[in-house]
């Protein structure tokens, strides 16, 4: 009666063992093949591509590898591994900054979620940057901020939640909103050209056409920064206008992740400065924070 009862474990505790493996094999199949091979195919394959970034992929993988046989598990180990040698050579910049003088221009971009202001920015630097661009910004504080800074210039969108900061004069040539809550706002300041970008975040919005609107409306590729939370990773074929005609300003002169989002973990490089390709950059840092659920990124332009 024992020894049936012990055969009855074992014989459960082995299908389970087998459901387990079924489902290990499935989960892990269907991410990769979403990641690097179906990737943003559709508009619903590409929310599972941005939901999936390698550094989740992996987790789930190790996750899984706990409930696997040892055979299985090893597989899992190894193949996670990989994945992160792969995350690591993708994501992971090394660079050495140039000599900065006091001409040159420092150009700071940050989703300023959570109700934060332009001094939040300046508190995390040792000297005010040149310009900040914020997005998600309302402003709740700009009158406190001009006086306290009377002899520097300050432009606020409220429609857009777009604000501008520059230690010289602004000059805002267009102003582009899409029909879906993405933003292009084209200024002018430090003689460079500058396009302060917000891509709708919202899930009934395919991105696709979002980004296009956005290509659509970048009309110059010559001294000219493009700079926002356009809510793709660096990994997306949406960017390709940009690769082609900018250069990354993290991946040119970058040192550590990449990434900007969620809160210092990271998971998807959602903000970009791009940087055309006839002027130098300098040096480019991310200043992690938890003041936003994105990191602060300030790159450095020769003048």
């Amino acid at each position: 009666m024992v020894g049936s009862k012990r055969i009855s474990v074992a014989l459960i505790l082995k299908v389970f063992r087998f459901i387990f493996q079924c489902i290990n094999a499935a989960c892990v199949t269907a991410l990769l093949t979403i990641h690097f091979i179906i990737r943003e195919s559709t508009y619903k394959t590409s929310l599972f591509f941005y939901s999936f970034p390698l550094p989740v992929i992996i987790s789930i993988v190790l996750f899984l590898s706990v409930f696997i046989g040892k055979k299985f598990r090893s597989i899992n180990l190894v193949l996670a591994g990989v994945l992160l040698l792969i995350w690591l050579g993708r994501n992971f910049k090394i660079s050495i900054a140039e000599s900065i003088n006091n001409t040159d221009v420092e150009v700071v971009f940050w989703n300023a979620s959570h109700d934060r202001d332009f001094i939040d920015v300046f508190k995390e630097f040792k000297k005010i940057p040149n310009v900040v661009v914020l997005s998600e910004y309302h402003g709740n504080y700009l009158t406190e901020t001009k006086k306290q800074y009377p002899n520097y210039y300050f432009y606020e969108n409220k429609n857009e939640a777009i604000g501008v900061f520059s230690k010289q004069p602004i000059s805002v040539k267009s102003i582009k909103p899409s029909k879906y809550n993405s933003t292009v706002i084209n200024f002018e300041t430090y003689n460079i050209n500058f396009y302060a970008v917000d891509v709708s975040g919202s899930f009934d919005v395919p991105r696709s056409w979002e980004l296009n609107f956005v290509s659509k409306n970048i009309l110059n590729n010559k001294n000219t920064l493009v700079l926002g939370d356009f809510n793709v990773p660096y990994e997306s074929k949406l960017l390709k206008p940009l690769k082609t005609n900018f250069n990354h300003a993290f991946n040119k002169k970058g040192f550590g992740f990449r990434e900007t989002w969620f809160y210092n973990l990271p998971l998807l490089s959602l903000d970009h400065i791009w940087v055309s390709k006839d002027l130098k950059i300098l040096k480019t840092n991310k200043v992690c924070t938890f003041k936003s659920d994105h990191a602060i990124i300030k790159t450095v332009i020769k003048n």
